[in-house]
């Protein structure tokens, strides 16, 4: 039997799709010529007969069936000082970057932003550069979103923008890879591939560790494909790198897909089962953040008050979980663990002028009663008056939250400055312990920690804001001085 198709028969055989397990195709990078030319490479077409000769006599030495029956076993969290193997396949210096340019482009929710940094983290550390510069990448990778029909039309508007930007790329450079990562990639898979040849990889959500494999094998030519979901991936070890040194917040991913089943909607297909990370490894992110200067984090999951810490023995005493009252799951109960209160507690210590905040939260796991509408009645309502009740709700809810924000008017809030207003080059804007937008003159203030001295305010500062006046979205007002979250409570 021929190597290749002994592997699609171990496929076939473990359950695997055709794109489910991990691609196996490489080709070496372009070697020089000769040492009076070892800046040029072959021409594409020489480049890529020499590289499929080169993998036939590579293949033909493995992997071999063993190696398949290894690889199907649960997947086991490294550490990250850990350096893995490469694949028989190949070479180690195959799966360096070689200072390549990546541009990273995210879509959809928080988590995206956060599955980004974790990727751009695995990247960095093998050999890619990072660049903001569309026309300069080697590498274009999409963070995608399937929670509607309208998130996935715009992944295929923009690859068919970049599909010009590829059939452009001048020879005397690198080839252009795209690759499309995330829940996209993982609700329609080879689909994508079919659909748009252009594209060179697909990853998803837990398969971001192979992202450096991934485009090794692209270098041949051929498309590359990992969307396997795992049941204990969490990114643990993995420390997100801010995509802005300027930024004054951050998200923290907690856990990691969803068990629901909600029936409208995609997670726990395109983001596998719930597992939530150690305690000890958020912390650790967090503090760091902390040194960094960061002042606001927010933990993300898809359901961050059902998070369960089993990392460790002692944790898992057989204490049941109690649901809200009305609320039933399609699980079986959990039982021990750490849980989120244990978490938010213990995040709070790391830094007392480090504000918390979280999302997003499922009503079943606070233990509170929130409405069983959806058990006990008929939807029978005609669609137009759920549109006409819409905007009545609309229009009723921005009427109240103008009166609700108008009793702010003459107080004295707390405001984390963020930066400059979109709408004014001379206004700052912040936000208050409740999360609204309060906007304020960028004007020269007292320093509480130092008296007499006048300063500006900057991204990151803590401020005392007097507010003047509200609409239902924001908050305006002049600041009074700079302050520290600790001192704050002595003028609010």
């Amino acid at each position: 039997m021929h190597p290749l198709q002994c592997v699609l028969q171990v496929q076939r055989s473990l359950g695997w799709g055709p794109l489910a397990s991990v691609s196996w195709l490489s080709l070496r990078m372009c070697r020089a010529h000769s040492s009076l030319s070892s800046t040029m490479c072959p021409s594409p077409e020489r480049q890529e007969d020499g590289a499929r000769k080169d993998f036939s006599s590579r293949l033909a030495a493995g992997p071999t069936f063993q190696h398949f029956l290894k690889s199907a076993s649960a997947p086991q969290e490294k550490l990250s000082s850990e350096v893995e193997d490469p694949p028989p396949y190949l070479m180690m210096d195959e799966l360096l970057g070689r200072q390549r340019k990546v541009y990273l482009e995210t879509y959809g929710c928080q988590m995206n932003v956060n599955d980004t940094e974790i990727a751009w983290s695995i990247l960095q550390k093998s050999g890619y550069l990072r660049t903001s510069n569309l026309q300069e990448a080697d590498v274009i990778l999409l963070v995608t979103c399937s929670i509607r029909e309208k998130a996935e039309q715009t992944i295929w508007n923009r690859l068919h923008q970049l599909k010009a930007l590829k059939t452009r790329r001048p020879r005397s450079r690198v080839p252009l890879r795209i690759g499309i990562l995330g829940c996209m990639a993982e609700r329609l898979k080879e689909e994508i591939l079919n659909r748009e040849k252009m594209v060179d990889i697909l990853a998803g959500p837990d398969a971001y560790r192979d992202l450096p494999r991934l485009l090794a094998v692209a270098e041949s030519g051929q498309q590359a494909a990992n969307v396997l979901l795992s049941l204990d991936e969490t990114y643990a070890d993995v420390m997100p790198v801010q995509t802005s040194a300027s930024a004054t917040s951050a998200f923290v991913s907690i856990m990691r897909g969803c068990d629901n089943m909600c029936s409208y909607c995609i997670v726990p297909f395109t983001r596998g089962r719930e597992r939530s990370r150690p305690i000890a490894s958020i912390l650790e992110e967090v503090k760091k953040l902390s040194e960094q200067g960061l002042k606001e984090v927010t933990l993300l999951g898809q359901n961050v008050n059902s998070f369960r810490d089993n990392s460790e023995v002692q944790f898992n005493s057989a204490v049941p979980t109690n649901l809200s009252r009305g609320f039933t799951t399609n699980y079986k109960t959990k039982q021990g663990g750490l849980r989120f209160a244990h978490l938010l507690d213990q995040v709070s210590r790391v830094d007392p002028e480090m504000r918390i905040r979280f999302t997003s939260p499922h009503p079943k796991d606070f233990p509170d009663e929130k409405t069983r509408a959806y058990h006990r009645l008929k939807d029978d309502v005609p669609e137009e008056v759920k549109l006409r009740r819409l905007e009545e709700l609309i229009t009723i809810f921005r009427e109240e939250a103008t009166k609700a924000n108008q009793t702010s008017v003459g107080c004295t809030q707390l405001v984390l400055v963020e930066g400059l207003s979109k709408r004014s080059a001379t206004d700052l804007c912040g936000r208050n312990d409740g999360n609204l937008k309060v906007i304020f003159p960028d004007a020269e203030m007292e320093d509480v920690n130092n008296p007499g001295l006048r300063v500006r305010a900057q991204p990151g500062d803590y401020v005392l804001v007097k507010i003047t006046s509200a609409s239902s979205q924001t908050l305006r007002g002049h600041v009074l001085c700079r302050t520290t979250l600790r001192d704050s409570s002595a003028y609010c």
